[in-house]
């Protein structure tokens, strides 16, 4: 037995933490079966070697191993802390010490802040449009033992020190609610720093803070130029300290970048590069001083998420010659990031690159979905030599790029697609025997990927490009099996509550940039505001994480007292502005939303959300409000029947979706459930077997049959390959998850011009019922995290075998099936360390069943805990695992 993978917040050694109290997690690694951790022992030191422990847990008889929190540590600003664990599990098996981790704190609030705001002076020869370059020379006297960058802006910033970029991090500080929250971010830049002249400089550009922003195009939303904010902290050998701050000291200049939007794109002119302008030989005698901006340095936090970096690069699929006669790259995929190019010519010769979704019906390219956001990157070539550029401060949606300008022949090798997005860990795979499905988790993963840039945006290529809250809380629990999105959505949920009015309404996007007064009404739409609750409590179950309902357990409390607040009954949510069932497929022409009455939907969220609260505050403790939330869902409940449900149990609304709200909500029980089961079932039947689902019933659509004993229909849902369908969009060539079922119809024309993204992943959340009902790994609400894994790998028709994995907080849980003709079925499966597992066995009782062999009652770490007909279940501890049935 060991432990590896010691992880602090989530994350590995990380630093400019501003944490009070850091969590501690790590998992255990054991050969043997059922192995659980019986006790631990925690240390944080001051060095690496072990010599100096300043906090001991001592030995602790606890089998947590997640989320440890060092109680009564204190720690300092500025300060590296090392810790290690050893642990002890059944029998007495001891790990011995781990691998040494550490986390370092941050600058810890505003009193650490020496710096002042500057920006460089309007006018005198800087463009407004124009990105500026800021610069300041520092002389370093002695040999540097460590060295440290604190730094923010309004806008975006890069840094570099010594004609050298600082980081891999991109898009920094992130997108926050600016006036609420602020992020700064900590660089180790020790080895940058050299004895004598030294300099740093920074390249700010407009971002999300002042440049445009909405379909309205939005401009200085949240001030009206960038500014940059930082300390260069240095330490020397002898143990003297220094520090390098923005101030009046510093000079600015135009830089190459003569404009940069997110929406819009870039142009660079390569003819007004300053070669060295980093470093301390550079001449700045032209240069022109700084402006000192008066901001406040309160809202300043540390990073909360990782960043956004450069997850993988593309090489193009083909060039293509369009009807139209024009140039086009085809990358082969739907990509967010931006293209890494090199250009001949002449100088002063312009360039243009721009990017699109998709060809039109005759192979032309295709714009119009954009709207009003250009995608363009137009470069200025500045010498005679091949030059290689790729864009700074702006990202777009794409698969195809079309050139102007560019010698012929265009050479492929000559383009790179840069995939950026926020830097998670890639945590759950699922594959199956049907390549077809495969695709389609394909694109739901690239759908997360191009979506998830620093905040989980609606679409990354039209003038959109917002955190939505509707789309953010109906694919969640999907994301969190894809990757690790625990400090993603902590970060964004912050930002929610920041953002959240003072009477408990949610804006419709977060940050919230659709308006700021008190009686704007662009807030609080059932499905979309209630992400306040959902996702707190989604990221608990998959990730045990009770901190982030204790943080957020107002911000959930505010959102149910709102709706309380609502028209004249307290009971019943029917007033107000709503989404209802975006774009269901039911809708009346020319409109948006789905014929699910929206009072039905509103007040079954009424009744989720408040269930929610009951749960979250019985986990953090909080007696009073279970009871009375408890009471409050029971008068819901009671108010919901009297207003949808007839005296015979007959929903009064006949669609999919209000079916699917009552059945998967826990609405309605005894006939009335049975009357909603089978109403479901006949309106599937009526439609083919196709949906007509829109966002609000799709999540819960698959999930809801296979629950019912429907699986098999679930399955046929899945598989259907016409219009409406999930694969309908594979098989017209899809690469991530649509807007709209038919955002291509099949005579190859366009939804529409207005709302036709070809990357939005809501309808991506299919993934959640391939993995928890198909492969069958799903978390426990009552020992959350993993901690207790429900396994229930299901044989799906249409498939052969299906397998899943997930790196969970305790380690990989695996989850698969083969059925071997017709006479076989084998189910393999592990479980972590640390944590045990239900294992549901379907067809046949425990007696069919044999485990590595064995019949089921000799297996080792196996204990059967039902039988039956139908299927058996057995309780696992940790290992790997072989069952098999013999059928006939």
């Amino acid at each position: 037995m060991n432990i590896h993978k010691l992880r602090c917040e989530y994350m590995e050694n990380p630093i400019g933490l501003d944490v009070k109290t850091p969590r501690i997690s790590w998992q255990l690694q054991a050969a043997e079966r059922g192995v659980l951790q019986t006790a631990y022992q925690l240390q944080v030191l001051a060095d690496e070697g072990g010599q100096n422990v300043i906090w001991d847990s001592g030995i602790v008889d606890s089998d947590q191993s997640v989320h440890v929190e060092p109680s009564g540590l204190s720690v300092q600003p500025r300060t590296r802390y090392y810790y290690r664990v050893q642990a002890w599990g059944t029998g007495g098996a001891a790990t011995g010490w781990s691998d040494t981790a550490y986390w370092e704190t941050g600058l810890m609030g505003a009193d650490g802040w020496k710096a002042e705001w500057i920006g460089a002076p309007q006018g005198d020869g800087i463009a407004e449009e124009q990105s500026p370059y800021l610069r300041r020379a520092f002389e370093v006297r002695g040999s540097i033992a460590k060295a440290r960058i604190y730094a923010t802006a309004l806008g975006l910033y890069e840094l570099e020190l010594n004609g050298q970029r600082v980081g891999e991090s991109y898009f920094t500080p992130g997108w926050t609610s600016y006036n609420h929250r602020l992020q700064y971010q900590t660089y180790d830049v020790t080895p940058l720093v050299q004895e004598g002249g030294n300099a740093i400089g920074a390249l700010l550009g407009k971002g999300w803070y002042s440049g445009a922003l909405t379909w309205l195009n939005k401009r200085e939303l949240y001030g009206d130029r960038p500014a940059l904010l930082l300390q260069l902290h240095l330490t020397y050998a002898d143990g003297r300290e220094e520090v390098v701050v923005s101030d009046g000291g510093w000079k600015a200049a135009g830089s190459p970048i003569l404009m940069s939007e997110l929406y819009h794109g870039e142009t660079y002119d390569a003819r007004l590069e300053r070669p060295g302008w980093s470093t301390g030989a550079y001449d700045d005698a032209g240069w022109l001083p700084v402006d000192i901006f008066p901001h406040a340095k309160t809202v300043i936090i540390a990073q909360e998420n990782e960043p956004v970096r450069k997850a993988e690069h593309l090489k193009p699929a083909q060039l293509i010659k369009t009807p139209a006669g024009e140039t086009v790259v085809d990358m082969g995929q739907n990509m967010v990031g931006w293209v890494r190019f090199t250009v001949r010519g002449k100088p002063g010769q312009e360039v243009m690159l721009e990017h699109a979704e998709v060809l039109d019906n005759d192979g032309n390219f295709y714009t119009e979905n954009l709207r009003s956001a250009k995608q363009q990157i137009r470069y200025i070539i500045g010498s005679g030599e091949p030059e290689t550029y790729e864009p700074t401060f702006t990202f777009q949606g794409f698969r195809y790029l079309r050139l102007t300008g560019f010698a012929e022949p265009v050479r492929l090798e000559d383009f790179t697609g840069v995939v950026l997005h926020s830097a998670m860990e890639r945590t759950g795979h699922f594959t199956c025997s049907d390549p077809l499905v495969n695709q389609l988790q394909h694109n739901i993963l690239w759908g997360q990927k191009g979506n998830f840039l620093d905040v989980p945006t609606d679409c990354p290529q039209r003038d959109e490009r917002l955190g939505w809250t509707g789309d953010a809380q109906m694919f969640i629990r999907t994301a969190t099996f894809l990757m690790n999105v625990a400090p993603f959505f902590t970060k964004w949920l912050r930002d929610l509550k920041a953002d959240q009015r003072e009477d408990g309404g949610v804006p419709f996007v977060i940050p919230n940039v659709l308006e700021f007064g008190e009686d704007d009404d662009k807030h609080s739409s059932a499905a979309w505001g209630d992400a306040a609750v959902i996702c707190p409590w989604t990221l608990y179950v998959t990730y045990g994480d009770k901190r982030i309902l204790e943080e957020q357990f107002e911000s959930m409390k505010i959102w149910v007292e709102y709706i309380r607040s609502q028209g004249d009954n307290p009971y019943l949510w029917n007033t107000g502005f709503h989404f209802g069932d975006w774009l269901g497929l039911d809708s009346k022409p020319d409109s948006y939303i789905g014929a699910t009455d929206r009072d039905l939907i509103a007040t079954a969220f009424y009744a989720y959300s408040t269930s929610l609260v009951v749960k979250a505050a019985q986990v953090i403790g909080a007696k009073e409000d279970e009871a009375k939330y408890a009471e409050l869902y029971e008068n819901i409940v009671r108010e919901f029947t009297r207003e949808f449900v007839t005296p015979s149990g007959r929903l009064s609304v006949s669609t999919q979706t209000a079916q699917l709200l009552v059945l998967m909500f826990g609405l309605v029980d005894g006939a009335a459930r049975e009357r909603a089961q089978d109403k479901l079932m006949q309106l599937l039947e009526g439609s083919r077997f196709h949906l007509t689902t829109g966002f609000v019933g799709t999540p819960y659509l698959n999930l809801v049959l296979s629950d019912i004993g429907k699986h098999e229909t679930a399955c046929k849902l899945l598989f259907q390959t016409d219009y409406p369908s999930w694969l309908y969009q594979v098989t017209k060539g899809a690469t991530t998850i649509w807007e709209h079922w038919d955002g291509i119809k099949e005579d190859g024309s366009f939804w529409s011009k207005d709302m036709n993204s070809f990357n939005h992943y809501a309808y991506g959340s299919i993934g959640d019922w391939l993995y928890r009902r198909v492969a069958g790994i799903d978390a426990d609400e009552k020992r959350p995290g993993y901690k207790h894994i429900v396994l229930q790998p299901t044989p799906s028709p249409g498939m052969t075998w299906a397998e899943a994995s997930l790196e969970s907080m305790y380690g990989k849980i695996a989850s698969s099936w083969k059925m071997e003709g017709d006479h076989m079925l084998e189910i393999n499966v592990t479980v972590p360390a640390n944590t045990t597992a239900t294992l549901r066995l379907p067809g046949a009782g425990a007696a069919s069943w044999t485990e590595s062999e064995a019949p089921l009652a000799e297996a080792k770490g196996v204990m059967i805990v039902e039988s039956g007909e139908q299927g058996a279940a057995v309780a696992l501890g940790s290992g790997e695992y072989r069952f098999v049935r013999v059928i006939g």
